[in-house]
C-alpha cells in the first residue's frame, strides 16, 4: 500500500508537471496568437498609416498655414471685431465712400490705443463665409464689398433690417434667396398684417416692401422682438392678437425712398442698411448685360463656371469637415477602418474636385480676360446711370429705375452699328447709347433743364475720364469763399467788386496763376472782353486764350456771368457734338406708341401749360374715348371707378386722364396701389391711364419709374407763343376771325390779345424785373377772354374797352394775381394793348414799332406776319430796358450754378479732407470777425423809453435782435467746428451749415434768425459788420444825422418812429401823419434836420438818378443798379403833401422782392412807397419793373 501511494504521489507530480506544461504550452500558443495579431494589426495599422498619410499629404501645409492664420486672427480678434461690430451698428445707412473713410479712422485709432487688429480688417473677413457669400451672388446679390457688408449685417445683426433700397438691388435678392422658403411679400396697405400673422406662425420670411418714413406703429412688438413664453411655446402680441412665433421667422423691410428721414425712434428699432447702388457694383453688372449679348457663349460659359464652383467650394467644404470631425473623434483612427475608407474616397472626390476647379477657374480667368476687353463700355455706362439718379434732387418728377436705365441699354445694343473689331463696336455702342439717353431723359425735363442736363451729362462723363480738375469745378460752381481781398480792384468804372474778388480766387488755383497781376496790368485788354455782345466767343487775352474747356468757362464767370449759360452751350457742342443742346421736339404720338395698357403716361407740367388739348387730338385720331377728371376734393373715388371701367377686358379700352395729381395728396398712396395692380388682370389692350402733375414729392416714385414721362410747356419764346395761339383752337379755324359780327376790330383785338397773353407769360423769364411772384398764366385765361372779346363786340355798337380790360385784366388774367404791385403791371400793360389806338393799323406796341397792329385779314396773313417778328423778342416789347437781357441773363445762370450743386448732393468735387479744413477756416475766420453782443442794460441806460423820443425804443428792439442773429452764428460755428474735429456729433443741421461755409452761401439755421439777404456769404457777413458798426457807433457815441436805413432788421418801425415822434410834438393823430419824400443834392449832413429824418442805402433797378435834372433816367448800358440820392423822409398831415410830377417807386429789402403777402396785399418784403420826380408817363417805369432796394445781392 505504501508502494502504491508511493506511485500515486510520483503519478501526481508528474500529471501535475504535464499539467503545468500544457499551462505553459496554452500560454505561449496564447501569447503566440496575441503576438500574430498584434503583427497584423501593426500590418494594417502601417497599410492605414500609409493611406492617411497619402490621403491628408497635401493637408498638411494648408492646415499648418490655417492654424497660423487662426493664431493671428486670434490675436487680432477684439480690434477686426470691434470695427466689424461699429460698422454693423452705426454704418449701415452711410455710403461706400464714408464707411471707408470711418473704418480707416477707427483701425488708426485701435493701433494708436494698441488694440490687436489685423492691418486692414473688414466685415468680409471677420464675418464672411465665402460659399455663403458666393451663393448670394447666384442669386443675385451685386458682387460688389459694399453690398456683400450689407447682407453679412442682415443676418448678424440683432434687429430686423429696413434696406434703402431705390434701385431694388435688395428687394430682388431677397425674394430669390427666399424663394424656396415661401416668402411673403406685402405692403404696408390692406390686410397685411393678417397675412404678417400667418407668416409668423408658421415660419415663413417676409418682406415688406415700399415702406414711408412711417412705419405702423403695430410693427413695434415685432421690431423690438418683444417674445413671451405661453403655455410652453414662444409668443408675440400684434395689435389686439397673441400668435406663436416660430424661431425660422425672418422679417425684410425695404424702401424705395432714395433719401429718407427716418426719426431716431424709428432707426434705434431696425438695422438701418443703405443698399443703394455702388458704381462697382452696377459697373459689374453691365459688363455681364453687354458680354451676354455680344458674346453669348462667354457669359453661358462664366455662369456656368460661377454656378459650379460655387457648388465646388460648397462640396470641399463639407469634405472639410467630414475630415475634421473624423479626425476629431475619440480612439486610435488606424483603428477605424471605416473611417479611412471614408477619408480615402473624400480625398478621392476632393482632388478630383479640386482638379475640376482648377480647370475651371483657368477657364474662368480666360473668359475674364476676353470680358475685360468689355469694361471699358461698362464703366462709361454706369457713369451715366449716376449722372441722371442725380437729377432727381432737382426736381422729384425725374425719377429713372435701374431696370429702365438697363433696357435702355439694351436697346442700344440691339439697335446700335456692328463692327468687326470689338473697340469700334464698343464705340459705336456707347455713342448710341448716350445719344438715346439724352433724347428719353429730355422728353421728360422742362426746358430750364435740358441744357442743364447736357452739360452735368459732359461734366460727369470728363470726370469719369479723370480729365477735370475738382477745384476748378467747385469754383465754377460757387466763385470760391473768401471774406477778405487785400488786393485792390483795377478797374472800378467797369468791373465790379464781385468779380474782382473771384478773380483773385481763380488765381490761387495753379492753371490760373498770374490771372490777377494780368488783369492789374492790363485791363484795357479785359474790358474788350467785357464789352462784348458775345463773350463767349471771344479770344482771351495774351496766352490766356491758350485756356480751354472748364478752365475758359472760370474765366467767363469772373468777367461776363451773364454769358455763362451760353458758354455753357458752346462747352457742350465741343465736348459732345451739337445734337446734345438740340433736343428733338416733343412727339405725342411717339410716346403713346412706346406706352402700353399697364404703364401710365405721366405729363408734368410747366407753369402756363395744359396738354388736354393734345391728348383729345391724338385720341380722336385713333378713335379712342377721353374720360378726364381733374382731382381734388372727393374725386379720387370718382378716379378710381373710371379707371376700373375703363380697363375692363370687355371693355372699350377709353382713355382715363387724371388732371393736377399734384393737388390729391390722400389720393396718392391709392393711386400708387391702382398703378401697381394694373397688370392683374390685364386690362383692355386699348386703355391708356394718362396723368398731369407739377414737379412734386407727393406723386409716387414707383409709378414715376414705371411711367412715360413727358415734359409740357408753353412755346419759348414770343413769336413762337403768338404762332401756338393761332394754332390751336378756335383761332385755329380759318374762318373764326370772320365770325364775329365786327371782324375788323375782332381781328385787331384778337392779335392784340394773343401779343398782351405772350408778354405776360414771358415776362416771367425776367424774374422780379417781370413779377415780383411768377403766375400761372395759361392757355384757359386766354380762351375765356377770347370768348367774351367775342361776345361783348357782338352785341355792343362801340368797343366796351372798360368793361374788356374789368374782364380780362381784373378778373380772368388778374384773378391769378396776389402781389398789389404786380397788379399795377399788369393794368398798365393792359393799357397798352386794349385802347382806342390798337384799332388803327400801324398802331405801334412797342417803342421802335417792330409790334404794330397789323393791317391783315385772314389766319394766314397774320401767320405770315408773326413768322416776320424776331425770333428773340427785344426787351422793348415787354416794357423792358435793353439791361434787361443782362438781368435775365444772370438769373438764368445763376439757377445753373445752384441746380448744378443740387446735382452733386453735396459733394461738389471737394474731398472730405479739403471740405473739412475749409470749413474749418472759414468758420473761424467769420466767428473772429464777429465782435462782442451789444450790452443791453447799458443801451436801455443811454437811450431809454421816451414819449418824445421813438427812435431809442427802435435802436433798443435792433441791438436785440442783432444780438440773437450773431449769438446764433458764434454759436453755430464753435458746434460745426467741433463737429469737424469729431468732438460732437455732425447732425443734418450742421452739415447743412458745412455745405453752406463750403459753398459760400448763408446757412439756413441763420436765415431764421437774420434779415432777409441773398448776398453770398462773404457779401454777407461784410454787410452784418457795416450793419453793426453802424449801430454799434450810434449805441456809443450819438444818434447819427443821417440814417443808413438798411442796416435796420425792420425798416418799417424806423419810419413809423420817424411819424410818431412828429405825432407827439404836434399832437396829431399818426393815421393823419404821411411822408414828404426829398431827393437832396448833399451826400451827407452834420446835423439831423429839425423836422424828420436823413435817409440813404437804397439803390436804383431799372432806372438811375441823374442829379442835375433831378429826376429819373434810363439806365446806362450794362449799369443794373445805381445808387440813389441821400432823402429827406419829412412827417407831414396827409393833406398837406403834393408831390411834383413823379414815379410812386416801390421800395423793397431786396432785390427778389417777393415776400409773404400780408392783409395789406404788400409782401413781407415791401418797405414803402417814394414819390421819385419823373417826366415821362408812370406807366413806363412801372412796366420797366423801376423799383428801390434797401441792399444788392452781391
Amino acid at each position: 500500500m505504501g508502494e502504491l501511494n508511493e506511485k500515486k504521489a510520483s503519478l501526481k507530480v508528474v500529471q501535475d508537471d504535464l499539467a503545468s506544461l500544457q499551462a505553459n504550452l496554452a500560454g505561449a500558443e496564447q501569447k503566440k496568437a496575441e503576438l500574430l495579431n498584434q503583427v497584423d494589426l501593426c500590418g494594417k495599422k502601417l497599410v492605414r498609416a500609409k493611406q492617411l498619410i497619402e490621403s491628408l499629404g497635401g493637408e498638411k501645409t494648408k492646415w499648418g498655414i490655417f492654424v497660423e492664420e487662426l493664431d493671428a486672427a486670434y490675436v487680432n480678434l477684439t480690434g477686426d471685431v470691434l470695427v466689424s461690430a461699429g460698422l454693423m451698428a452705426y454704418l449701415g445707412p452711410f455710403t461706400s465712400t464714408f464707411r471707408q473713410r470711418q473704418m480707416g479712422e477707427w483701425i488708426a485709432t485701435c493701433k494708436k490705443l494698441n488694440i490687436p487688429s489685423s492691418e486692414k480688417p473688414t466685415l468680409i473677413n471677420t464675418l464672411g463665409d465665402a460659399v455663403k457669400i458666393r451663393q448670394w451672388n447666384i442669386e443675385n446679390l451685386p458682387t460688389d464689398d459694399f453690398s456683400v457688408e450689407n447682407a453679412i449685417t442682415i443676418f448678424a445683426a440683432r434687429r430686423w433690417p429696413l434696406m434703402i433700397d431705390p434701385q431694388g438691388q435688395a428687394n430682388k435678392w431677397i425674394r430669390q434667396m427666399e424663394a424656396p422658403n415661401k416668402l411673403n411679400v406685402l405692403k404696408m396697405s390692406g390686410e397685411y398684417m393678417r397675412n404678417m400673422e400667418t407668416a409668423i406662425q408658421y415660419g415663413f420670411p417676409v418682406l415688406l416692401e415700399d415702406v414711408g418714413e412711417v412705419l405702423d406703429a403695430t410693427l413695434e412688438p415685432l421690431l423690438l422682438k418683444q417674445i413671451f413664453k405661453q403655455g410652453g411655446m414662444d409668443c408675440i402680441r400684434l395689435g389686439d392678437a397673441t400668435i406663436e412665433y416660430s424661431e425660422m421667422f425672418r422679417f425684410y423691410i425695404c424702401t424705395k425712398l432714395r433719401n429718407p428721414h427716418y426719426v431716431p425712434e424709428i432707426s434705434v428699432k431696425v438695422a438701418l442698411l443703405n443698399f443703394m447702388i455702388t458704381p462697382q457694383g452696377l459697373q459689374d453688372q453691365l459688363l455681364g448685360v453687354v458680354v451676354a449679348r455680344e458674346r453669348a457663349d462667354l457669359e453661358e460659359k462664366k455662369n456656368e463656371l460661377v454656378l459650379e464652383g460655387a457648388e465646388n467650394k460648397r462640396k470641399l467644404k463639407e469634405i472639410e469637415d467630414q475630415i475634421l470631425e473624423i479626425l476629431s473623434g475619440e480612439g486610435n483612427i488606424l483603428e477605424n477602418e471605416t473611417a479611412i475608407v471614408t477619408l480615402n474616397q473624400s480625398k478621392v472626390t476632393s482632388d478630383d474636385i479640386k482638379a475640376k476647379q482648377a480647370v475651371a477657374e483657368k477657364t474662368e480667368i480666360e473668359i475674364d480676360n476676353v470680358r475685360k476687353g468689355y469694361t471699358s463700355v461698362a464703366y462709361s455706362t454706369q457713369v451715366l446711370f449716376f449722372c441722371i439718379a442725380c437729377l432727381e434732387n432737382i426736381e422729384p418728377v425725374y425719377s429713372y429705375s435701374l431696370v429702365w436705365f438697363i433696357n435702355l441699354f439694351v436697346a442700344s445694343i440691339k439697335n446700335s452699328e456692328t463692327a468687326s473689331d470689338v473697340p469700334t463696336r464698343l464705340d459705336n455702342l456707347y455713342n448710341h447709347f448716350i445719344y438715346s439717353l439724352y433724347k428719353n431723359i429730355c422728353r421728360s425735363l422742362l426746358e430750364k433743364d435740358k441744357l442743364l442736363f447736357s452739360f452735368v451729362l459732359t461734366i460727369r462723363i470728363l470726370q469719369g475720364k479723370n480729365e477735370l480738375d475738382d477745384a476748378e469745378w467747385l469754383f465754377f460752381l460757387t466763385g470760391g469763399v473768401s471774406l477778405d481781398n487785400p488786393h485792390k480792384n483795377p478797374a472800378q468804372d467797369w468791373l465790379a467788386p464781385k468779380l474782382w474778388n473771384e478773380i483773385c480766387l481763380l488765381d490761387a488755383i495753379p492753371a490760373f496763376r498770374g490771372l490777377r497781376e494780368h488783369v492789374d496790368r492790363c485791363p484795357h485788354q479785359w474790358r474788350t472782353l467785357y464789352d462784348s455782345t458775345d463773350p463767349q466767343e471771344e479770344p482771351l487775352p495774351d496766352t490766356w486764350d491758350k485756356l480751354t474747356g472748364l478752365k475758359r468757362l472760370c474765366v467767363l464767370r469772373c468777367v461776363r456771368p451773364d454769358k455763362v449759360v451760353l458758354g455753357v452751350q458752346k462747352f457742350v457742342i465741343s465736348e459732345m457734338g451739337e445734337k446734345f443742346v438740340r433736343p428733338p421736339p416733343f412727339d405725342l404720338q411717339a410716346c403713346y406708341d412706346e406706352s402700353s395698357c399697364i404703364q401710365p403716361l405721366v405729363f408734368v407740367l410747366a407753369p402756363g401749360s395744359d396738354p388736354m388739348a393734345s391728348v383729345l387730338e391724338a385720341a380722336e385720331a385713333i378713335g379712342r374715348e377721353v374720360e378726364p377728371i381733374s382731382l381734388g376734393q372727393g374725386q379720387g373715388p370718382v378716379a378710381e371707378a373710371l379707371i376700373a371701367r375703363a380697363c375692363k377686358v370687355h371693355g372699350d379700352g377709353s382713355w382715363v386722364v387724371l388732371q393736377n395729381c399734384h393737388l390729391a395728396e390722400s389720393f396718392m398712396p391709392r393711386f400708387e396701389e391702382i398703378c401697381d395692380k394694373l397688370g392683374d388682370p390685364r386690362p383692355h389692350e386699348n386703355f391708356r391711364l394718362w396723368c398731369t402733375t407739377c414737379p412734386s414729392p407727393i406723386f409716387p416714385t414707383a409709378v414715376l419709374q414705371n411711367s412715360i414721362k413727358m415734359a409740357i410747356e408753353p412755346p419759348k419764346g414770343l413769336r413762337a407763343n403768338l404762332v401756338g395761339s393761332y394754332s390751336s383752337a378756335p383761332l385755329a379755324n380759318d374762318g373764326y376771325l370772320e365770325s364775329n359780327a365786327k371782324p375788323e376790330k375782332f381781328r385787331k383785338l384778337c392779335y392784340s390779345l394773343c401779343i398782351f397773353h405772350a408778354v405776360l407769360q414771358e415776362r416771367r423769364l425776367y424774374g422780379p424785373l417781370g413779377w415780383n411772384i411768377p403766375y400761372g398764366f395759361n392757355e384757359s385765361d386766354m380762351l375765356i377772354s377770347l370768348q367774351q372779346l367775342f361776345a361783348f363786340l357782338e352785341e355792343n355798337e362801340e368797343t366796351p374797352f372798360k368793361a374788356l380790360k374789368y374782364c380780362i385784366g381784373e378778373c380772368n388774367y388778374g384773378g391769378r394775381v396776389t402781389d398789389g404791385k404786380d397788379r399795377i403791371t399788369l393794368n398798365s400793360i393792359m393799357e397798352r394793348f386794349f385802347n382806342e389806338e390798337v384799332l388803327e393799323t400801324g398802331y405801334k406796341m412797342s417803342q421802335s414799332g417792330t409790334y404794330s397792329s397789323p393791317g391783315v385779314e385772314t389766319r394766314e396773313e397774320f401767320l405770315e406776319v408773326i413768322e416776320g417778328l424776331p425770333l428773340v423778342a427785344p426787351p422793348e416789347i415787354f416794357g423792358f430796358h435793353e439791361n434787361a437781357n443782362i438781368t435775365k441773363d444772370t438769373k438764368e445762370t445763376n439757377a445753373m450754378f445752384a441746380t448744378c450743386l443740387l446735382c452733386e448732393g453735396g459733394g461738389g468735387g471737394a474731398s472730405s479732407g479739403d471740405k473739412d479744413a475749409t470749413i474749418a477756416a472759414t468758420a473761424g475766420d467769420i466767428k473772429e470777425k464777429l465782435p462782442a453782443a451789444y450790452d443791453m442794460e447799458q443801451a436801455a441806460i443811454s437811450y431809454p423809453v421816451l414819449w418824445e423820443q421813438s427812435m431809442n425804443t427802435v435802436l433798443c428792439q435792433e441791438l436785440a435782435r442783432f444780438n440773437n442773429l450773431t449769438n446764433a452764428m458764434k454759436k453755430s460755428l464753435v458746434e460745426v467746428e467741433k463737429a469737424v474735429r469729431g468732438i460732437v456729433v455732425m447732425s443734418g443741421p450742421l452739415e447743412a451749415l458745412g455745405d453752406s461755409l463750403v459753398y459760400g452761401a448763408i446757412p439756413l439755421m441763420w436765415k431764421a434768425k437774420s434779415y432777409p439777404s441773398f448776398k453770398p456769404l462773404a457779401g454777407y457777413v461784410t454787410d452784418l459788420l457795416e450793419r453793426l458798426n453802424f449801430l454799434r457807433e450810434w449805441l456809443e457815441e450819438k444818434p447819427p444825422a443821417t440814417y443808413w436805413i438798411s442796416a435796420f432788421f425792420f425798416q418799417h418801425a424806423f419810419m413809423t418812429a420817424s411819424k410818431q415822434n412828429y405825432s407827439r410834438a404836434e399832437t396829431i393823430p399818426i393815421d393823419a401823419i404821411g411822408l414828404q419824400f426829398e431827393m437832396l443834392q448833399a451826400s451827407s449832413y452834420a446835423k439831423p434836420p429839425a423836422l424828420g429824418v436823413y435817409v440813404y442805402g437804397f439803390f436804383f433797378e431799372g432806372a438811375r438818378w441823374d442829379k442835375e435834372q433831378k429826376k429819373i433816367l434810363e439806365s446806362d448800358p450794362k449799369v443794373l443798379f445805381t445808387t440813389a440820392p441821400l432823402m429827406w423822409f419829412q412827417p407831414k398831415r396827409t393833406v398837406q403833401i403834393r408831390h411834383p410830377p413823379s414815379y410812386l417807386c416801390p421800395v423793397y429789402k431786396t432785390g427778389d422782392r417777393r415776400g409773404i403777402l400780408a392783409t395789406t396785399g404788400h409782401s413781407t418784403n415791401f418797405i414803402l412807397d417814394i414819390y421819385v420826380p419823373s417826366d415821362v408817363p408812370e406807366a413806363h417805369w412801372v412796366q420797366r419793373g423801376v423799383a428801390m432796394l434797401s441792399q444788392l445781392d452781391d
